[in-house]
């Protein structure tokens, strides 16, 4: 390999041979079966073996050249279906590989260009020996995720010639359904598999060993936390007590439910690790007060810490609407700025912030319950660090991303995992829609009676800014467009490039009412909470993640108003509509969790 292939591997994260070889394809392609020379363009790419009758360079222009290749159909003659031409672009060196007389096998789709029959960047492979064994055609071929900078070809044969020089470990588990076959056997049938059963069988055996690695990792953290010792918080319940009486309404069963388990934990000698799932909505917040009051009621400081700047200042402005009646003393404190409340934050009880928070130890005098947000957000370092602030903090990492109840226990084998099942009675309902070819005006006039009965919405892009690559209107292009069509209601614009300073100023005035429309990219998908906005229009929603267009649609039915959540798309795969058409269908997070697992896979679900 060349420096540059190596330094093109590393930066995706393929930095040793095992990293490379556990790079396995994403899937397989047949191209065992050659194909008869077409006499018209394909729909699908083709196999052709053939001879090469003519091969040259041709230049367009001063950049921009191709070279040529026409191939004889291997049965004879030169005319119609006979003959096909294979062209590649900016690759002047083919012309020291590929000559006339070579015999070849071509992969690719067929075209018309101006009346003759062309394959553009097919694969190739010239048969220089009867028996050799292909690498790119005439065989199962793998097609690996792209890594930048490396093309497909270049790295199936970076693959192919190291399994052929690693000699297989002798001391190794075998997870293989052929006791016999050693770990490289399987990974070879994993890269280049003899048919497409042994490639099924070999990506199953590394699955199976992923899931083994996993689940050692999952019992290895559950042992070494059990071998910690804690301690007991929770005795007094005054603080908690006042706060339930300073409700309006009754939490429901799951909350208390929830609360019910924490407590336990947090009476315990051992220190508490616990999951507090929630779908969006179920009053994850809540939960978190009553735990956080239980701590501070036993002299420690407790901190909650948010992904997003956003976030943070939402946790803060609601713990300062239910706590400081209470006596409470609160801090936030964010990468960009800090705040304090009445109180002095060194005599803070309760701090809650961002990354901010974990780099500076003398925020905290006495950390002994720490709540992390949206937890899959952080990475294990960054959570780690929150923690050492204090000795062996209870912790509560909560998330409102639904996780499938197939998964819950190989991620989170190591916690105790309490669910918010139930929504609070006092939300609006939610009704969502599908529209595929929805005209911009009717959808401007239904946000515009929306408007006028004083409701909010919120109107989502998937891009901050135009792109050349993907074709889809972006937030600062709509942005104007929607400030002429809902004059003269005032209309407002959020992404993730503006600062910090940009963002709250833009939050505080729609929270105020002061905008009515919030044009936005996905950066509202947590911590954004207006009771008063009933409407959410998602353009392009075939580019956003389903977990992700129900974190979106959480934003809205947080009030007693009937809500509606649009989705425009003009997605036309099956896929892409499915995905959709689940969330229209469902509004439990669960049951949306376990479609998405099925149509897009579990990820790296090691982190």
């Amino acid at each position: 390999m060349t420096p540059k292939e190596i330094s093109a591997l590393s930066a995706a994260g393929l930095k040793t041979y095992h990293d490379l070889l556990m790079h396995l394809p994403k899937r397989h392609e047949d191209r065992r079966q050659f194909d008869a020379f077409p006499i018209m363009p394909t729909a699908q790419p083709v196999c052709l073996r053939g001879m090469v009758i003519d091969a040259r360079a041709m230049r367009y222009a001063a950049s921009y050249s191709a070279y040529e290749a026409m191939i004889l159909n291997g049965s004879g003659g030169v005319f119609g279906s006979n003959k096909i031409t294979c062209r590649w672009f900016n690759m002047p060196f083919l012309a020291k590989m590929l000559a006339a007389g070579h015999e070849v096998i071509v992969y690719g789709k067929v075209k018309d260009f101006k009346g003759k029959l062309v394959i553009d960047h097919p694969e190739f492979e010239i048969i220089r020996d009867e028996g050799a064994e292909s690498i790119h055609v005439d065989r199962v071929v793998p097609i690996y995720k792209n890594i930048s900078g490396i093309a497909q070809r270049r790295l199936r044969e970076i693959q192919h010639a190291l399994l052929h020089r690693i000699e297989p470990s002798s001391a190794e588990l075998s997870f293989s359904v052929d006791p016999q076959r050693t770990r490289m056997a399987d990974l070879l049938l994993a890269h280049f598999p003899e048919n497409l059963e042994h490639a099924q069988q070999a990506r199953r055996r590394f699955a199976l060993e992923e899931f083994f690695t996993l689940q050692l990792n999952v019992v290895w953290r559950r042992a070494r936390h059990l071998d910690f010792a804690g301690r007991s918080l929770g005795q007094k319940t005054t603080l908690l007590k006042a706060f339930y009486q300073s409700l309006p309404f009754d939490l429901t069963n799951a909350q208390k439910r929830s609360i019910k388990e924490i407590v336990a934990d947090m009476r315990s000698q051992r220190p508490m690790n616990r999951l507090l799932q929630g779908d969006v909505g179920s009053g994850k917040t809540f939960v978190a007060m009553a735990s956080m009051l239980l701590a501070i009621d036993s002299g420690c400081q407790a901190a909650l810490m948010a992904p997003t700047q956003i976030l943070a200042e939402q946790h803060y402005l609601t713990f300062r609407k239910w706590l400081e009646p209470l006596g409470v003393r609160l801090s936030l404190r964010t990468g960009n700025r800090e705040e304090q409340s009445h109180a002095a934050e060194e005599d803070a009880q309760i701090i809650i912030g961002t990354h901010a928070l974990l780099y500076d130890a003398s925020t905290f005098t006495d950390l002994g319950f720490v709540v992390i947000d949206e937890q899959h957000k952080f990475g294990v370092a960054q959570r780690a660090q929150l923690i050492s602030h204090g000795v062996k903090p209870d912790v509560l990492v909560m998330t409102a991303t639904p996780i499938p109840r197939t998964l819950t226990l190989t991620l989170y084998g190591d916690l105790d995992v309490s669910v918010l099942d139930e929504r609070p009675a006092n939300r609006g309902k939610v009704i969502t829609a599908l529209r595929k070819d929805a005209k911009i005006s009717d959808i401007t006039a239904f946000v515009r009676q929306h408007l006028e009965e004083g409701r909010q919405a919120y109107l989502v892009y998937p891009l901050v800014d135009e792109s050349e690559n993907v074709k889809a209107e972006a937030a600062t292009e709509a942005f104007p467009k929607w400030q002429k069509r809902l004059k003269p209601h005032q209309v407002s614009l959020l992404h993730g490039k503006m600062s910090g300073e940009e963002k709250e100023q833009t939050m505080q005035a729609f929270r105020a009412n002061e905008t009515q429309a919030l044009v936005a990219t996905s950066v509202i998908e947590v911590g954004v909470d207006v009771p008063n906005a009933n409407i959410m229009i998602i353009h392009h929603a075939e580019r956003f993640g389903l977990a992700q267009l129900h974190q979106l649609r959480g934003r809205i039915g947080r009030g007693e108003h009937k809500s509606y959540c649009i989705l425009l798309t003009d997605g036309k795969t099956p896929e892409a509509l499915e995905k959709l058409q689940a969330l229209v269908d469902s509004h439990d997070g669960f049951v949306i969790a376990e479609v998405d697992l099925r149509l897009r896979g579990p990820g790296n679900v090691l982190g």
